[in-house]
């Protein structure tokens, strides 16, 4: 493995289309943990940590959170904790506090599945090794997906930054090989699994994520509520992220269910329904197994949590 320092960001797109099986590396939460299990095996490793793209900055009636941008900072800006709460609530239930010190924004973008048969290379993989199969599929499946999988691949997505995000219809940046940049959703951004689970988003070779655009701040409570298997350094089982603006509006998004953030605006206008007509609507086309179906009654219980959560803030507060 060889390994060099990026001046610039047109410099490391350049290193990584001309170097074979290159990839770049920011905080490295997960990709050395890939590494060191040669998951992943890149040959050459370009080092972003020097580009300018640690800052958070205001873009129109919102801000635009640069890729290098540490975790722990973004939970601590007063700009995030004010008016985009959902997130740093978010951020601040995941990993740790060393590693969120350390990771950044894209890195969590691309975060992989914790599916553990992608994890073991005993097993077969789809997505760690296409046309293996998927050895979750009669196997162990208990934390994996109930929506949005398919028959060769049943894994989930850890990150919760990107499902508040995704509540807060976020657009990921992304400069090209060809030097232009473009803006994803992340329904675009990241791809479901279909019969290529090892294609995980719409990166094209050389793509650089410089930034996240957040649109302007959506007035209501804030919430995002985590359920897991212990307390604290656990990924979810499934979590909640909701912005409820008194009685008027509500908008959903949840984790640990599918191999992206799992949204459905739908869901959005039977909120008044209550928890589970919320669920019937975001999860009908639900395909869990016998080992993780108990997800979809948690969920509700969950959102149940979050909207008595939202009601008493509310009680509490001005419902102007």
């Amino acid at each position: 493995m060889t390994y060099e320092r990026a001046a610039s960001p047109e410099k490391a797109i350049r290193a990584v289309l001309d170097t074979a099986e290159a990839k770049f590396i920011g905080g490295g939460t997960n990709l050395l943990d890939l590494m060191k299990l040669e998951i992943e095996r890149p040959a050459h490793l370009v080092d972003v940590n020097r580009l300018k793209l640690d800052r958070i900055e205001a873009h129109g009636e919102g801000l635009r959170i640069g890729a290098l941008v540490r975790n722990t900072d973004l939970a601590a800006d007063a700009r995030i904790r004010s008016d985009y709460a959902v997130l740093a609530r978010a951020i601040l239930s995941g990993a740790s506090g060393q590693i969120r010190n350390r990771a950044t924004t894209a890195g969590n973008l691309l975060q992989r599945t914790r599916c553990p048969y992608f994890y073991d290379t005993n097993m077969p993989c789809n997505k760690r090794e296409p046309g293996t199969g998927c050895g979750a599929l009669e196997g162990f499946s208990r934390g994996l997906a109930v929506i949005g999988t398919s028959d060769a691949c049943i894994a989930q997505h850890p990150s919760d930054m990107a499902v508040a995000l995704r509540v807060l219809d976020a657009q990921v940046e992304i400069l090209g090989a060809d030097g232009t940049t473009r803006t994803l959703v992340l329904d675009d951004f990241y791809r479901l699994p279909g019969d290529t689970p090892h294609i995980e988003t719409a990166l094209e070779p050389g793509d650089l994520i410089t930034g996240v655009l957040l649109p302007a701040p959506r007035p209501g409570t804030h919430l995002y509520r985590k359920v897991r298997d212990r307390s604290s350094y656990a990924f979810a089982l499934v979590s909640v992220a909701a912005i409820i603006n008194g009685r008027r509006s509500a908008r959903f998004a949840f984790g640990g269910v599918a191999p992206r953030p799992w949204r459905v605006e739908a869901a959005d206008k039977v909120w008044k329904e209550g928890a589970q007509a919320v669920i019937d609507a975001a999860f009908a086309d639900a395909r869990p197994t016998e080992q993780n179906a108990f997800k979809l009654p948690l969920l509700r219980r969950t959102l149940e949590a979050v909207l008595a959560q939202a009601e008493q803030e509310r009680n509490g507060g001005d419902d102007a």
